[in-house]
């Protein structure tokens, strides 16, 4: 798995890079699996932008994708594709009756494989758990925070958590932030890592492929008028520390302010904080 690179024919391609598709083994999707997408981005019907720096991009159907894993019978990997809603790959695999579903594409995970979900599953990627029937100091990925809901962390490319200790009914997991959160023995979690780890490395190199993306442009607080934004006015360029501390579009503090709130009812099952950066 690498990256592409190009030539520095323009200043678009100077420094450009490129995801590597080699894994791509099927380029048309299930239909049965696809879903009607609604873009929410941009403008409402009355013509006022609701979400900002969102809009246009190119249209995509949505990839149906069993977080769950409750099926206990052993499937196929028939091929690993490309997902446009989400960063990492997606595998399609086929139980003995025929169904198929999608299923997130974790690293060494290839076509032809078998994958099975249930406590007595073995321990290799792509199959599906329980914590407590998942050795200690394995990594793992599509992890529940409440039983039978489906995964909910580590879904992103790249993503991985480790099962450190298993105390009760309650297993120790470690973040890719630093984290160290306890969640419920009986959650379901995937073996291995979420697959194109590189994702995170491209450079997009020009404003069209941001906006293949979906993503518009931004313009600087303090580019702005002072009646649009609380970082806007005055005569030539100036710090945004210098107008009472940097502020949101509506005037809200911003830059380091917690935004989590002090009745989380899931801030009981964090051990330690994710590190500092």
């Amino acid at each position: 798995m690498a990256l592409n690179h190009y030539k520095p024919t323009s200043d678009g391609r100077r420094g450009m890079t490129s995801q590597d598709f080699s894994m791509i083994t099927e380029s048309k999707p299930e239909k049965s699996l696809l879903a009607p997408l609604k873009k929410q981005a941009g403008r409402n019907s009355a013509g006022r932008v609701t979400v900002r720096h969102q809009g246009g991009g190119a249209a995509r159907m949505y990839r149906l994708i069993d977080f769950q894993r409750d099926r206990t019978d052993v499937a196929e990997v028939k091929s690993i594709q490309y997902d446009p809603n989400r960063s990492s790959r997606i595998a399609l695999i086929e139980y003995p009756d025929g169904e198929k579903s999608y299923i997130l594409a974790p690293l060494k995970l290839n076509v032809g494989d078998k994958v099975e979900s249930g406590e007595k599953a073995p321990i290799r990627p792509g199959n599906c758990l329980p914590l407590e029937n998942i050795p200690q100091g394995l990594e793992i990925h599509n992890i529940e925070l409440t039983p039978g809901k489906g995964g909910q962390i580590c879904r992103s490319a790249g993503g991985v958590a480790t099962l450190l200790a298993k105390e009760g009914k309650y297993a120790t997991i470690k973040l890719a932030s630093g984290e160290l959160r306890k969640v419920l023995i009986s959650c379901r979690a995937t073996i291995g890592q979420v697959g194109n780890i590189l994702h995170s490395s491209v450079v997009i190199g020009k404003a069209g492929r941001q906006r293949h993306l979906g993503i518009r442009p931004t313009v600087r607080g303090k580019a702005m008028s002072p009646r649009a934004h609380p970082h806007g006015g005055g005569e030539g360029n100036t710090g945004i520390g210098l107008r009472r501390g940097p502020k949101t579009p509506w005037g809200a503090p911003a830059l380091g302010v917690k935004t989590r709130r002090k009745k989380n009812p899931t801030s009981v099952f964090i051990v330690s904080k994710r590190k500092k950066r």
